[in-house]
């Protein structure tokens, strides 16, 4: 389902319900309870790299109470990297389709039937964008609603039924507000979880790949696209995912991508498999000296020191491995940047339309370039991620090439 079109069902029919709900349950609002959790439900619906963010936070609610059973609902392509990084046990993990309106719903009325029978007594809803996970939050049957709430900000009405609102807090990282809804679980304070103390993140545990693994990979690059392996390997993911608004333009990876292979780097284009057209694109416009394109349906691939990948790695797990080949990943603000902090491999991660401060990758070896305008950041918990740009990303389009590459030579040189 295209995310234009979820925007404009969670407006309208997201508001007429949250306010219905709000208006019935206001007469039992005093009677809400604050149980110590047994059963916890996690929402977390949007994309991936927000699951990574996350982590800490699971291994808060893991420490905190060592007893009780959680549980996460999200999206159905989420599972994968749900179950790598080990958030709940597998068994534990509710997905819902959201190919279409109709699958949607069917998948929260299956879910809420589930989580209804295990008796769920503490949801925490992470997301701050959408009002169907307040509505899930609600239906659910915990009697403890933990979530964020606009109190007397600006922002998207999303009911009056959460029983410990938490303060959405624009100037933190988002890292540290999952961990501030879990503080929020048994907090008296208002708004909830008001304390002087900042809690440390905390490094984000590596995903360990066997050796073979690794080399299997390896093994796929070179038959396939006979790949060096007395080359460096940058990876470059230049899609915008979900929103294309905070893709890097087109010209700018060219000019990076040009350069790294005349200094002597392989380079690699990943991506999705609806990518392959944008990197044939962008390799299309390197010097034929330098880039030779591969045909990566035919399987007879020349030699070259630049990859199509888009499409190559058909698995979250082949990703990960790939990044652990690689010496470096250029990327926009999407998944693949929070990726790497599962990795040994340094990124250089591309904001614009949102900014590091909230966002930025976990992994110490990541740096996270923003050049700031006036509009910038222009996605935010209050305008439904929906930017008013034009889509003239002057924010993106100010990172300078040259700036690019020479942080890029740095890591790579190990300087």
């Amino acid at each position: 389902m295209r995310i234009a079109v979820q925007r404009k069902i969670d407006q309208i029919l997201g508001t007429i319900i949250c306010a219905v709900l709000s208006l019935l349950y206001l007469p039992f609002a005093h009677r809400a309870k604050n149980p110590k959790p047994e059963k916890i439900l996690v929402i977390l619906l949007s994309e991936m790299g927000a699951l990574v963010l996350s982590a800490p936070m699971f291994a808060k609610l893991a420490a905190q109470y060592p007893t009780a059973s959680i549980y996460l609902l999200t999206f159905k392509r989420n599972i994968e990297i749900a179950e790598l990084l080990k958030l709940v046990p597998s068994g534990n993990i509710c997905s819902i389709h959201d190919a279409s309106f109709f699958q949607l719903c069917v998948g929260c009325i299956q879910n809420l039937i589930r989580l209804r029978r295990k008796s769920i007594d503490t949801v925490i809803d992470c997301e701050l964008f959408s009002r169907v996970s307040s509505l899930l939050a609600f239906f659910c049957g915990a009697s403890n609603r933990v979530g964020f709430h606009r109190h007397t900000q600006e922002g998207l009405f999303r009911g009056n039924f959460i029983t410990r609102k938490v303060l959405y807090n624009p100037y933190s990282h988002i890292s540290r507000q999952f961990l501030t809804l879990v503080a929020a679980i048994e907090s008296d304070t208002v708004p909830k979880a008001k304390s002087t103390v900042m809690e440390p993140v905390g490094a984000m545990q590596r995903l360990e790949f066997s050796n073979d693994t690794i080399e299997r990979m390896l093994t796929r690059l070179i038959e396939n696209y006979q790949y060096s392996v007395e080359k460096k390997l940058v990876l470059i993911y230049p899609g915008g995912g979900l929103l294309p608004i905070r893709a890097w333009p087109m010209d700018s990876y060219v000019s990076v991508a040009g350069r790294l292979l005349r200094e002597g780097y392989a380079v690699g284009i990943i991506g999705l498999k609806t990518d392959h057209q944008l990197a044939d694109d962008i390799a299309g416009q390197l010097d034929s000296t330098d880039c030779k394109l591969a045909d990566d349906i035919a399987g007879q691939l020349d030699s070259t020191d630049c990859m199509n990948l888009a499409g190559f790695t058909k698995t979250m797990q082949d990703l990960l491995v790939l990044f652990n080949i690689a010496s470096l990943l250029i990327t926009n603000d999407g998944g693949p940047g929070h990726f790497t902090a599962l990795t040994p491999v340094p990124a250089i991660i591309l904001f614009g339309p949102e900014t590091p401060v909230l966002y930025g990758s976990l992994s110490p070896k990541a740096i996270n370039l923003h050049q700031p305008v006036n509009c910038s950041p222009c996605l935010t918990a209050f305008n439904h991620r929906n930017s008013p740009c034009d889509g003239d990303n002057v924010c993106l389009k100010s990172i300078d090439p040259e700036d690019v590459m020479a942080k890029a030579l740095d890591l790579l040189k190990g300087r």
